[in-house]
């Protein structure tokens, strides 16, 4: 069979593949990102039916996809939004990094991952899952609760932690010189601030005289002008991801909605590519030697995670019922726990990182979901 031919054979395959587990996902109420894991594990060296021709593109494709994932989680936020939680969200915030970051960094330290190493595990079980919340909240009604303003805060200062962390991951995991990762680091910082700056003053006149009626010009401009800052955000060693995410916030108003309609479908697409070629990366014969450990870690940062949203909406005066919700809709782990990881990888990181955030994902992206729909099924208490 000629390359050509079997490079779209086997993308068709993984495309066709990924609509069956999405269908899949849906049908069992759960986020289908723990089922992309699981078929990126079933194609891999290793698997059932290894690639031959096409995982270079693949890994082209899964590029793309941590791009359009922050990008389009930059779009949910204005900066006002941005403003406004900062200033009352900061303490749950902080309790929610410590208790959450943590474990993962401790247990990335026993099974010998470094400090360095050990610090991409903290950040994998540090942050929710904004697009699984998100959509939880829309499928089982909970948008319009008492509590949802401070789940969301929890998630906006987490979401802008990622922005700070993902650059000084990036820059230790280089390994550079103690001077160019300070570097590195003040410039990210400076930039967010700058952008968030900037968006709360200008954002919406900005994007007024950046988008025309075409959606045609608007979609070339975004894709281009994102790809274009997340690659110079990577020449700098600021992280693509960021980059990407700050274009995303400097998009606000009519613009965010139009775009956010124009690229939902490649985000999906390559998003789910992108989590096809992690699984990819790992070899499943691996999974034994960490699944303790990452059940371990599930069990322990499920617990501090819900006491976090337990205690922030306590502090706030809620319900008991406001509470349990809270506790419950931030379990959910899933995309940007395996960019970090995946940042980690792409850096050398080795030492079991790949297969225990996997494993982690894995039960925390299904488990979430099925307790929060439990507790919708009992609202006694």
């Amino acid at each position: 069979m000629s390359p050509s031919a079997l490079l779209l054979i086997e993308l068709g395959g993984i495309i066709f593949a990924l609509a069956v587990l999405a269908r899949l996902a849906g049908r069992l109420g759960i986020s289908p990102i723990p089922l992309y894991l699981l078929g990126g594990l079933a194609f891999g060296d290793g698997g059932l039916f290894p690639l031959i021709t096409s995982e270079d593109f693949i890994d082209t494709g899964a590029q793309l996809g941590v791009v359009l994932l922050l990008f389009m989680l930059g779009l949910e936020y204005t900066g006002d939004e941005l403003v406004k939680a900062l200033r009352t969200g900061t303490t749950a915030g902080f309790v929610d990094l410590v208790a959450n970051f943590t474990p993962g960094y401790l247990v990335g330290l026993v099974i010998g991952l470094g400090p360095i190493g050990s610090l991409f595990l903290g950040g994998v079980t540090y942050i929710s899952s904004s697009g699984v919340v998100a959509k939880l909240l829309s499928d089982l009604g909970w948008t319009g609760n008492r509590e949802t303003p401070i789940v969301l805060s929890i998630l906006v200062f987490e979401d802008l932690a990622m922005a700070v962390i993902l650059p000084i991951l990036g820059a230790l995991a280089l390994g550079g010189t103690l001077t160019g990762t300070v570097a590195s680091v003040v410039a990210a910082l400076t930039l967010v601030a700058l952008t968030i700056s900037v968006a709360a003053r200008h954002g919406h006149r900005l994007s007024r005289a950046a988008f025309s009626a075409s959606d045609e010009v608007n979609l070339l401009t975004v894709l281009g002008v994102t790809l274009l800052v997340a690659g110079l955000a990577e020449q700098v060693h600021i992280s693509a991801a960021v980059g990407a995410f700050l274009v995303g916030i400097g998009v606000s108003g009519d613009a965010a909605n139009r775009v956010r309609t124009l690229l939902a479908p490649l985000r999906d697409l390559f998003a789910g590519v992108f989590f096809v070629f992690f699984g990819l990366s790992i070899d499943p014969g691996t999974f034994p030697d960490v699944a303790g450990y990452a059940v371990v870690l599930a069990v322990t940062t499920g617990v501090t995670k819900a006491a976090t949203g337990w205690w922030a909406t306590n502090r706030a005066g809620m319900s008991q019922r406001g509470r349990r919700r809270a506790a419950a809709i931030l379990l959910a782990r899933g995309e940007f726990s395996i960019v970090i990881a995946g940042l980690g990888l792409t850096a050398g990181v080795g030492g079991g990182l790949g297969p225990i955030a996997a494993a982690y994902v894995l039960i925390m992206a299904t488990t979430g979901p099925v307790l929060a729909r439990l507790i919708r099924q009992r609202p006694i208490g």
